[in-house]
């Protein structure tokens, strides 16, 4: 059997080499754009289906998760009758033939397409047909669908579908604060890595180096958020037996959206950077189209994958005398890191600058680590000094690294001069508190608590790529990359000297208070 679940794996693997090889021949390293064609709705369907073979192979490997039975029956049709080589030929014949347009020279970018339609479908439905019985026989492939009640067959249909769904999905996402969201986050993390950004805020254009984009509402992350969705209701509808369906919508999901909304603004991100210092082309035609896709599939299947190790999530023995959500160790460190960045963006819809929100964001943030307080309660106490000295060199290390004030510090510092003095106090009150007690507190429950200590799983290597991760992942959600990535390896390593949690929050908390300290002092409150 391991024979067959050998070859089950190379051929996958084949399909996936091959799909980048057709996206880089003809996104990447082919000037092409349908918008120069006559048939430009049938030229935007003929290359959506790199970004549909990768939401179908995603959508078949949720499946194999889910239906580990089914995959043993397939894999054993497969060790008993496997195809022969004339259907792995008829599978290379068809990836040749979708190569071969390139090979011959075209006077337009539409006369490429032209001669590349016939060759597209043919090769890809050869190249298919050839794969699938490459493995196994059509009457095997027949008999095993009958026996799952042809459900591989809507799986797939629903992994082909996925990307149409994204796109009738957009009227649904297009929220005018979420693309200024985006704006400002991508603004802001080319910022912090002294790329040195030009911006028309209103025309939503960014770049740098004369190198612009225009930051649509579509570009907002809208894909992600609809693909987010739609990975999420297939995986509810195959383990809707075993799954704490309402957890894991309250929790996993909003979760994943907002990573995938992340994910979205670093990829804009990088887009910049490689049209402006790598290639245009590269930016627009490759990294622009196929990328989300690739990464938006990939965060997809590591949140499924952390909602299926997740006990508190699955119904079945594991769960019999579990404890209240309230006292979920695993929950306590991930819940409140949510209700921490969906209030950032209910923040951002709510105000003209998501700071001048930051009372209603506290105490979305107090709640919830008030819900989980049983669990804080077990922590370990006391007072490391190594901790307190490396909060206070965090503390003076943002402090130096900080940059020179932006038109976002003078819009906050307007948003400001708006307010009464009851107001101002009470926004000032949140603000110093939220910084100082809540907001370490939630960070390194979630990045150092649980990120950190799920990945280090013993030895030096694993330890270094936890510590790695972690601290990337603090960083970026910073936006100041390099300062903040230090301060996250700081906080990492007071944390694993001893293995207390407890310390690095008291770590951060130092080193939040110095740099509350320093606002109020000098009066600049865009420095917290």
């Amino acid at each position: 059997m391991s024979f067959a679940r050998n070859r089950l794996i190379l051929i996958a693997g084949l399909l996936c080499l091959e799909l980048v090889g057709l996206a880089l021949a003809y996104q990447v390293l082919t000037s092409f754009e349908c918008q120069a064609t006559e048939a430009m709705g049938a030229c935007r369907f003929l290359r959506s289906f790199v970004a549909r073979a990768i939401s179908i192979l995603a959508a078949l490997a949720v499946f194999a998760w889910a239906r580990p039975a089914a995959m043993g029956r397939l894999v054993r049709r497969i060790e008993a009758n496997a195809g022969g080589s004339a259907w792995s030929s008829l599978h290379f014949a068809g990836v040749a033939l979708m190569f071969a347009p390139l090979l011959l020279p075209a006077s337009s970018p539409g006369d490429l397409f032209l001669r590349a339609v016939g060759p597209w479908l043919i090769g890809a439905t050869a190249a298919g047909v050839g794969a699938l019985l490459w493995l196994a026989p059509p009457r095997d492939w027949f008999d095993w669908l009958r026996e799952e009640r042809f459900a591989p067959l809507a799986v797939l249909a629903a992994g082909f579908a996925i990307p149409d769904l994204a796109e009738l999905a957009q009227p649904l996402w297009y929220w005018p604060a979420l693309a200024r969201a985006t704006f400002d986050a991508v603004y802001l993390a080319l910022r912090g890595i002294g790329a040195g950004p030009v911006a028309d805020p209103p025309a939503y254009i960014i770049g740098i180096d004369g190198f612009l984009v225009h930051i649509a509402q579509q570009c907002s992350g809208i894909e992600g958020l609809a693909m987010m969705t739609a990975f999420a209701l297939l995986y509810s509808a195959l383990f809707r037996d075993t799954l704490r369906l309402w957890r894991f919508w309250l929790v996993v999901v909003p979760l994943g959206l907002a990573l995938s909304w992340l994910l979205n603004v670093a990829r804009i991100a990088g887009l910049i950077l490689i049209g402006a210092r790598i290639s245009p082309d590269l930016a627009v035609n490759g990294f622009h189209s196929y990328a989300g896709w690739m990464f938006f599939t990939l965060l997809a299947l590591a949140l499924l994958y952390v909602a299926q190790v997740t006990p508190w999530l699955r119904k079945g023995p594991r769960d019999l005398g579990a404890r209240p959500l309230g006292e979920d160790w695993t929950a306590a460190r991930i819940l409140p890191f949510v209700v921490f960045m969906l209030g950032s963006v209910a923040a951002s819809a709510l105000s003209s600058h998501p700071d001048l929100a930051y009372p209603l964001k506290a105490t979305a943030m107090a709640a919830a680590l008030w819900f989980f307080r049983r669990c804080y309660a077990r922590l370990d106490r006391g007072i490391d000094p190594v901790a307190l000295v490396a909060g206070v060199g965090v503390g003076f290390g943002w402090i130096l690294l900080r940059a020179p004030a932006s038109a976002e510090d003078a819009r906050l510092a307007a948003g400001l001069a708006g307010f009464g003095g009851a107001a101002f106090a009470l926004w000032a009150t949140t603000r110093i508190l939220g910084t100082v007690l809540l907001v370490p507190m939630i960070e390194e429950l979630f990045f150092r608590g649980y990120v950190l200590a799920r990945l280090d799983r013993g030895g030096l290597a694993w330890r270094f790529v936890a510590i790695a991760v972690s601290s990337a992942l603090f960083a970026a959600l910073h936006g100041r990359w390099l300062a903040a990535g230090a301060a996250g390896l700081v906080f990492a390593c007071v944390f694993l000297r001893r293995g207390r949690l407890s310390d690095a929050i008291v770590a951060h908390v130092v080193a939040n208070f110095v740099v509350a300290g320093w606002a109020v002092a000098n009066g600049d409150w865009s420095a917290i």
